[in-house]
């Protein structure tokens, strides 16, 4: 397999899409990784294994109608396996595994069969002082643009996923692109007040547009810096609680093909109007675990 992924949204051909079979019991609140999973599982109303294999088994139909080549990770028992974005990205003609959460180390063991495909060689494994997670993570051209937390109170963050040391990683492993980092705001306890990665509160679509919440942003001129890249008209910005609904984690089967929540009216108007055909997804459920359809999809080949 040879891999190429130089954007966020040109012609997808390859990609894994995860799994919510054998997902594994309501996890505790001490389990849980993110506010948004904990809320619900106060609540009683964490999201229920049919559920959520039926919403992403929706995503896979889409997939196959583009004739997108979709894989899926092998099934773990009793164990999350619906967000592919996490554990691996690839850059160019590179695949990057991720360093995540220690219990989350099974999930790169269940896409062997994919890796197998792969030049060894092309496979890389970053320093393990480096933590990364792919949604934090989007290649843009000559850029590279990276999500991250770069405050002394890092470890504190179970939210914090991605930090400098990978930065300055990606700078090492990528020398003829510009890697551009944003320090995105973290709540352990808050959802609407937590931008878990980069794509939770932007995201490139279409013909140079772009999806954007403001206050996912720690530092403003950061965000401004995007507003300059894109151009304010070319600029699409969502309110708090669409950023908590998950609405910049939509994503591109190519620049007029978006995959998208059934429910997030606004956008998907919005886009239409941009004249990209919008394939809408019932994907309420599994965005309760604070991540959506970029989440689940871990592209490998875009024309």
């Amino acid at each position: 397999m040879k891999l190429h992924i130089n954007n966020e949204t040109s012609r997808l051909r390859a990609v894994v899409l995860g799994t919510a079979k054998s997902n594994g019991p309501i996890p505790t609140l001490e389990e849980a990784y993110d506010p948004k999973s904990k809320e619900h599982i106060k609540a009683g109303t964490y999201p229920a294994e049919e559920d959520m294999v039926n919403e992403i088994e929706s995503v896979a139909r889409v997939l196959e109608k583009y004739d997108v080549k979709v894989y899926r990770p092998h099934i773990i028992e009793d164990y999350n396996q619906i967000f592919t974005r996490d554990i691996a990205f690839v850059i160019d003609d590179k695949f990057i595994k991720s360093n995540i959460l220690p219990d989350r180390d099974q999930e790169i063991e269940a896409i062997d069969h994919v890796l197998k495909q792969i030049d060894p060689g092309k496979i890389i494994t970053l320093p393990q002082e480096a933590h990364i997670e792919g949604g934090d993570v989007m290649p843009m051209g000559d850029y590279i643009f990276v999500g991250t937390y770069k405050g002394k109170d890092y470890k504190d963050f179970i939210t914090a996923r991605t930090n400098l040391k990978a930065v300055e990683a990606l700078e090492k492993l990528f020398p003829g692109k510009k890697v551009v980092s944003f320090s995105l705001k973290k709540s352990n306890s808050i959802a609407k007040d937590n931008a878990l990665h980069l794509d939770c509160c932007f995201q490139p679509v279409g013909k140079n547009k772009a999806i954007i919440y403001k206050d996912g942003f720690l530092i403003e001129d950061e965000y401004n810096w995007l507003i300059d890249f894109f151009g304010k008209e070319n600029v699409y910005e969502i309110t708090r609680d669409e950023m908590y609904e998950m609405n910049s984690n939509i994503f591109s089967i190519s620049e007029d093909v978006v995959i998208s929540e059934k429910n997030f009216t606004r956008l998907n108007t919005w886009m239409r109007e941009q004249g990209i055909t919008v394939e809408e997804v019932p994907y309420a459920e599994i965005s309760k675990q604070e991540g959506l359809l970029r989440c689940s999809t871990l592209p490998l080949i875009r024309d």
